[in-house]
């Protein structure tokens, strides 16, 4: 029998590491052959009870630590997964993101480089602020002007940028907390707006039925009209804006909102302007599409998701403050036990604790990192100009369709449709959603395609969000014969 010694020299051991990477790079590749030659489902389905029975199986029976089984274990991990690199994964926005990202991350992950303060990650720190300041000049921001910073998730960088306008809003509101005499304050957001943001809301103590959605227009982007008079109403009544959030783009359809237009308003009524950019920020880096995302440089703040359009694995997300002072406004607190007062000045503005939720938080950045220094900005712009003109040939061919009906006109990757028989022709809306639902199921559980739903003007629709450069318009084609298929067995 080993002993204790024995066994920790095995969990160290460098070249039993480079033996199973070795063995872990051929079955991931041996992987993605199969699954971009379109040879496996794109969701390995089973229900809940069936795979945590399996993952407890194996804890179950541990060992012996042989390459065999952890060969083993890996097949299992891969055959069991959601195949997001599949060209018919058109689901969620979540990229196939590029794997030669994640060998990045893995060097992160092997050696443990976290961030708190400078001296825990120095290069990690100094990845993150290059990243940010290459990032944030795409965007239109004078160097030396704006401040970033890279957090876990589209979720936690509105959470953070919000709670800094809070900050800002009710002064104060930190150390004493929101409770004011007078009207409560209110968070003005785009009416499509994710449900993070109304999370935020919630978390930050303004709760959320102070949560005031502004009306959309036709094109269901926020109407600026009817911001402006929401604006005066409130400072008519005297009541606290803490911040106005837009977006670019909203999740059901991918609107992006008039930015422009919503500046104008923001500056003249003196209120923080937010945007939600975690999904179409990465349009800045193309050409032809980086006017969906003009005016953004003039927010307050406004998070874009590298782990979106820019196709890195998960979690990547910035936040981009227009004034650099505002990111130390967010948290004021002191931790002696990291922050070092003997530390040389041009240091402490590397300490991440100071401007993020976490304290230890992982190197996040290193894939983005890595591709930008491999292949250029120019990658960026291809996977978007891919993925957007795909979704727009897709929803030329709704067009051409009788028994399809597309329900916008896309901005970028996200197309959403109704599947109307001509039996269903004149039935009642929620009728047509329901059945398009059940064939949303069905297509999923079967493994032939990836899809979502939303709900727009009060009925189910099917959802396409095309996240991967390697779907054709062949699989978009034939997405619409399995979907009348399927709709025929129902």
């Amino acid at each position: 029998m080993s002993t204790p010694q024995e066994r920790l020299a095995e969990l160290f051991s460098p070249p039993r590491l480079g033996d199973l990477a070795a063995r872990l790079v051929a079955l991931l590749e041996e992987h993605f052959q199969a699954v971009q030659a379109r040879e496996t489902p794109v969701l390995n389905w089973a229900l809940p009870a069936e795979n945590v029975a399996r993952a407890a199986a194996w804890l179950d029976a541990p060992g012996p630590p042989t390459a065999e089984r952890f060969e083993a274990l890996v097949r299992e991990m891969l055959s069991r997964g959601h195949n997001l690199h599949h060209p018919r994964y058109i689901g969620h926005q979540v990229p196939a993101s590029s794997p030669l990202a994640a060998l990045f991350d893995f060097v992160g992950s092997a050696t443990n480089q976290v961030m708190a303060i400078y001296e825990m990650g120095p290069w990690a720190s100094g990845v993150e602020r290059a990243l940010v300041e290459r990032l944030g000049a795409r965007f239109g921001l004078p160097a030396g002007t704006f401040s970033g910073l890279v957090t876990h998730g589209g979720s936690l960088a509105n959470l953070t940028a919000l709670l800094t306008a809070r900050n800002v809003a009710l002064p104060g509101a930190w150390e004493a907390g929101v409770a004011r005499p007078g009207r409560p304050p209110v968070l003005l957001v785009q009416a499509d707006a994710h449900y993070g943001v109304a999370r935020a809301a919630g978390i930050l103590g303004l709760g959320t039925q102070q949560i005031v959605r502004v009306p959309l227009d036709a094109r269901r982007r926020m109407d600026p009209a009817a911001l402006d008079q929401l604006l005066t109403n409130f400072r008519t009544l005297g009541q606290p804006v803490v911040a106005v959030s837009a977006c670019a783009c909203a999740t059901p359809t991918g609107a992006f909102d008039p930015l422009p237009e919503i500046a104008d308003l923001c500056e003249k009524h003196r209120v923080w302007l937010h945007v939600d950019a975690a999904h179409g920020g990465g349009a800045v880096f193309s050409p032809r599409y980086r006017h969906l995302v003009a005016g953004l440089e003039r927010a307050d703040s406004f998070i874009c998701d590298a782990h979106k359009l820019l196709f890195v694995p998960a979690l990547c997300a910035f936040v981009f403050y227009r004034r650099a002072e505002d990111r130390f406004e967010a948290f004021r607190q002191e931790a002696p036990y990291l922050f070092d007062p003997t530390a040389p000045g041009e240091v402490a503005p590397y300490d991440s604790g100071l401007v993020t939720l976490e304290c230890t938080k992982r190197a996040a950045a290193y894939g983005l990192w890595g591709l930008w220094s491999l292949f250029g900005p120019q990658i960026f712009a291809d996977l978007v100009e891919t993925t957007f003109d795909l979704a727009r040939r897709f929803w030329e061919r709704l067009r051409t369709t009788e028994d399809f009906v597309p329900l916008h006109e896309p901005e970028c990757n996200i197309v959403c449709f109704r599947y109307v028989p001509a039996r269903l022709r004149g039935a009642p809306p929620q009728e047509i959603g329901r059945f398009n639902q059940q064939i949303r199921r069905r297509l999923m559980e079967s493994g032939r395609y990836y899809i979502v739903q939303t709900t727009l003007d009060g009925a189910a629709a099917l959802r396409t969000t095309i996240m991967n450069p390697l779907t054709t318009d062949a699989d978009l084609a034939e997405l619409l014969e399995a979907i009348r298929e399927v709709g025929r067995q129902i």
